[in-house]
């Protein structure tokens, strides 16, 4: 089977997005730059987030990235999950409930724990209902608050 590259279409931002995403996203690189003609504007950016193949378009007719999509970072700690939501929601992004938020593209984000579906589920039916209630009431995850909750503390 072929990789798949997730292609983002932007009104004019992609090389900006690209180098903020690479910026961001420990052993990623910027690729090629298309440009329309020697000195014409970007069309398209090539770029790779830990190894992942993305392109960024430019060209969209109007704004409009939605929460239909979104991208998943799985977090081992909750310095991570600090890290990626600062970074994220730095110079105009957004925070969101239950570990979302978008960029200041406008790009949507879950910063969460790899643990996530463990700490949240599981057949534990009351612990995991403390987590998932306290979990609704937080913005960025925080995993110590998290276990707390799902140990009924």
């Amino acid at each position: 089977m072929p990789a798949i590259t997730p292609a983002l279409w932007f009104r004019a931002d992609a090389e900006p997005a690209a180098r903020h995403y690479v910026a961001i996203f420990p052993n990623s690189r910027l690729g090629s730059v298309l440009r329309a003609g020697p000195d014409g504007p970007v069309v398209a950016v090539e770029f790779e987030l830990d190894g992942t193949p993305f392109l960024a378009l430019n060209g969209r007719p109007a704004d409009g990235f939605t929460d239909a999509h979104s991208f998943l970072i799985p977090c081992d700690s909750q310095e991570e999950i600090d890290r990626y939501w600062a970074a994220l929601t730095a110079d105009g992004g957004a925070e969101g409930q239950c570990g979302w938020c978008t960029d200041r593209f406008g790009v949507s984000w879950q910063v969460a724990p790899r643990r996530f579906a463990e700490l949240v589920g599981g057949p534990d039916a009351a612990a995991a209902g403390r987590a998932m209630q306290a979990m609704m009431q937080m913005k960025k995850l925080d995993i110590a608050a998290l276990q707390r909750a799902r140990a009924g503390a």
